[in-house]
């Protein structure tokens, strides 16, 4: 088996200490916690009430609000974290290079907050309330 070399160029970050790898870094340096009571939701009913939220998040840079209406929020931060890295990487792309270039996105879970309105809507107004478009949304992770 033959090892192909990965070569990391740029970095991108959107995460509770930081929206992008500078501040994140400047600020796990400085030890700070991304952890504070969840204000998403109201927490009130649940034993934990504290999360690692993302806060100050500017879609803006990264994509339209037409776009950003279709996606997730963990897409949002997927897609700004990937669009960090590629114009942290300083690499342009052309003919000769083009299909050797990609970028690299993980995410543990997404897509809950699509999934949980597809379910609820369906189960309030029946089978024909389920929008098509939703599922990519909904089945993103």
């Amino acid at each position: 088996m033959s090892r192909r070399r990965v070569v990391v160029t740029g970095l991108g970050i959107v995460c509770p200490i930081g929206n992008s790898a500078s501040e994140a870094w400047a600020n796990a340096l400085a030890g700070k916690s991304g952890i504070t009571r969840i204000t998403r939701f109201d927490p009130s009913r649940l034993a934990s009430q504290i999360a690692g939220e993302v806060k100050n998040f500017d879609l803006a840079p990264y994509m339209s609000p037409k776009e950003a209406r279709r996606m997730d929020l963990f897409i949002h931060y997927g897609m700004a974290a990937g669009l960090q890295a590629w114009r942290d990487c300083g690499l342009t792309t052309n003919e000769h290079n083009a299909e050797r270039v990609g970028i690299n996105f993980g995410s543990g879970i997404g897509g809950l907050p699509s999934s949980s309105r597809c379910t609820t809507n369906s189960t309030r107004a029946g089978r024909g309330a389920y929008r098509p478009s939703s599922s990519p949304v909904a089945s993103s992770t």
